[in-house]
């Protein structure tokens, strides 16, 4: 305590003025001076003794700090008392706490992280060995050309369906790292939806689905044309896969004071119950999902959708189709 350069300078304080304070005492008479001594004396000893515990209390706090440092992140130091020591106590808990739930969501962080680039890992993997055993089928002079046409074409099909996943992940991670600026621009509906649906208009004919756009040409929302015809691209390709040859796909929208609605749904094979709480996880893919699919589309549409003030959700029944709810709201959720 004594090596504190501001507690020696106020016993010397307090010294000097107890001394001249006695002093002055024994000048009026001898008695009143042995009392004032005395006091005084009391005074001063009180004094050290409370400065020596609040200094006990702040190096316990020190060391409370220094486990705590050390990720000892238990530690209760608050007794719900008064007084400045207390005060600290209680906001040196509340800073545990803090670091405590940053610490768990830096794991969760870790552990996603590894899962995403084992799944990525995975991804890759399949394609690239099947390109690989291609090439080398490829440099055989006795190959026919028609399975040599054939391998070529797999091997683009497969190029392609790598540039979509990697051009897919740059996308998440950085919607993820919050680099994207989304605009706030007002967004006609049926020209959102026009938007969207356009890439698979040929493939539904194709395959004699029906599609139909139900909503009025004046409902309107605020945020970003492009990347919300990407997220409603992506469940709009979702429902295509899952319905068969002559099903239907509908898509209406609407507009409340509170929110801007959208529903895709169709009348195809519907999602397992079990599978429902998990689509919109990276990679996961149903006992229904598509052969080529990677789990990665209907992620990313739910990233674009929250990032833009909206909620997603999914209600299905096996054999009577799916139906994705999209809304935007107009305020903060």
């Amino acid at each position: 305590m004594l090596r504190n350069r501001e507690i020696r300078i106020v016993l010397v304080l307090v010294a000097i003025i107890s001394t001249a304070g006695a002093a002055a005492c024994f000048y009026v008479s001898v008695a009143a001076g042995i009392i004032a001594s005395i006091v005084l004396f009391v005074v001063i000893m009180v004094f050290i003794l409370f400065t020596r515990w609040r200094y006990r209390q702040i190096h316990m706090l020190s060391g409370y700090l220094a486990r705590i440092a050390g990720g000892e992140y238990s530690l209760d130091v608050r007794d719900n008392q008064e007084g400045e020591l207390s005060i600290l106590k209680n906001e040196i808990y509340k800073v545990t706490v803090t670091l405590s739930e940053q610490a768990s969501l830096l794991k969760k962080d870790k552990q996603f992280l590894a899962n995403a680039l084992s799944d990525i890992s995975h991804q890759l993997k399949t394609p690239i060995t099947s390109m690989s055993v291609m090439a080398e089928l490829l440099e055989n002079e006795n190959l026919p050309q028609d399975k040599r046409v054939a391998f070529v074409r797999n091997i683009r099909s497969q190029l392609e369906r790598l540039q979509w996943l990697v051009s897919s992940l740059l996308k998440l991670s950085r919607i993820d790292a919050g680099t994207i600026e989304f605009k706030k621009e007002r967004i006609n509906l049926r020209e959102l939806v026009n938007r969207a649906v356009e890439p698979f208009l040929i493939p539904m004919e194709l395959k004699g689905q029906t599609l139909e756009i139900i909503g009025d040409d004046d409902v309107s929302l605020t945020g970003d044309m492009n990347w919300t015809a990407e997220a409603l691209a992506n469940i709009v390709k979702n429902c295509m896969e899952h319905t068969p040859p002559g099903g239907r796909i509908t898509i209406t929208f609407s507009e409340t004071s509170l929110y801007t609605n959208i529903t895709i749904s169709d009348n195809g094979d519907g999602i397992h119950k079990q599978d429902l709480p998990n689509i919109f996880k990276r990679f996961y893919k149903g006992k229904n999902a598509h052969k080529d699919s990677i789990g990665i589309g209907l992620a990313m549409s739910k990233s674009i959708i929250e990032s833009q003030n909206g909620t997603i959700d999914v209600a299905s029944e096996r054999g009577k189709g799916t139906a994705f709810t999209v809304k935007f709201y107009k305020g903060v959720v």
